[in-house]
């Protein structure tokens, strides 16, 4: 095993699912335990989550990858914080757009006080997110000098996505919601020139976060999207960050089914040589993520520090499910990233 971090687990206990609809904290602002497990819709409410005197964290990170470009929006706050970002990656030639500004103290964003129950919006004088929901999907609007995209994510009655808590203890825990593989249409214009978001061959990623972190914390996740062997799948892998606590966040996505992947999967990769294969294995899966590209981040702020390594390329490889049914799948267009955040 090289820089990829987990060990297998000794036996892979099936990971509790929430039972119904739960609220994230109690009255008191600790964890309710019975929001924590894994479902396939979003079904946790956060909006009490309240403030975390520096460790709450909220954030909605959207990503949507094209047959020309690579396009994503983010808008978070962190209580003392705001870091928003609007980057666009043109495949053929490299060529990348991007803004990211830290607010201190935050100010000019709005985040919803729970998935697809309002808008999420930030606005400074460089850069404008605003991401809100309409009847069959979500819309996303970004603008940055010399870039602006308005993209359309559907969302098909039937459609999974995993939702899961994640308990570090009683005062420490994340609620995400993957959502991958939505599809995407829309308009891209860069510098003028207006580049289409072709419906049928876009796909959209969510990451929506809400929770109370530990100040140290470090992460993989790699996600694909796209069509293979004539059906949609969706990719969706994680480690690090839930090692010991009953869940992860791995789960494989055919025509919009989720398949969870249960227990840590265990990654193979090595940042001093990005451009070799990483594989990532468990639980069913045996991938391989070839990477095309490296958006590199570090923050030094003192008390806020980070250092993110995303690489985008393509998955390949074969899942089998519980049901011995194996899919093959290739070409599937995503990344896989490495993070180290003081925050």
């Amino acid at each position: 095993m090289a820089a990829g971090e987990t060990a297998p687990d000794a036996a892979r206990l099936r990971e509790p699912e929430i039972a119904g609809p739960a609220a994230l904290t109690l009255p008191n602002g600790r964890l309710n335990r019975a929001a924590v497990g894994w479902a396939t819709q979003p079904l946790i409410d956060t909006s009490g989550l309240g403030r975390g005197r520096g460790r709450n964290k909220r954030w909605e990170y959207w990503n949507v990858v094209t047959p020309t470009h690579i396009l994503a929006a983010t808008v978070s706050a962190i209580d003392y914080a705001c870091v928003p970002e609007v980057w666009v990656l043109e495949r053929a030639t490299g060529r990348e757009w991007g803004r990211v500004e830290t607010i201190l103290p935050p100010r000019g964003t709005r985040l919803a006080a729970r998935l697809e129950h309002g808008a999420s919006e930030t606005r400074t004088r460089g850069l404008a997110v605003s991401i809100t929901e309409e009847p069959g999907g979500t819309r996303i609007r970004a603008e940055i000098p010399g870039v602006e995209f308005d993209v359309f994510a559907a969302l098909e009655p039937a459609h999974e996505r995993l939702a899961l808590v994640v308990p570090w203890s009683d005062r420490r825990f994340q609620y995400t919601v993957k959502d991958i593989a939505r599809a995407a249409s829309g308009t891209l214009r860069l510098d003028g020139r207006e580049v289409p978001v072709p419906q049928g061959e876009s796909w959209a990623v969510l990451d929506h976060g809400r929770g109370r972190w530990p100040y140290n914390i470090a992460w993989n996740w790699g996600a694909g999207s796209g069509r293979s062997g004539g059906a949609v799948i969706g990719i969706q892998v994680g480690a690090r960050w839930t090692a010991g606590t009953g869940v992860s966040e791995n789960a494989f996505f055919v025509d919009g089914r989720m398949h969870k992947i249960h227990g840590e999967t265990q990654w193979e990769y090595d940042l001093a040589e990005w451009r070799a294969p990483w594989r990532v294995t468990g639980g069913g899966l045996d991938a391989e993520f070839t990477p095309f590209h490296l958006k590199q981040s570090r923050t030094n702020l003192l008390v806020l520090a980070g250092r993110t390594d995303q690489c985008f390329g393509e998955w390949s490889g074969v899942f089998t499910t519980e049901a011995g049914v194996t899919v093959p799948f290739a070409g599937i267009t995503g990344w896989a990233e490495a993070v180290h955040n003081r925050w």
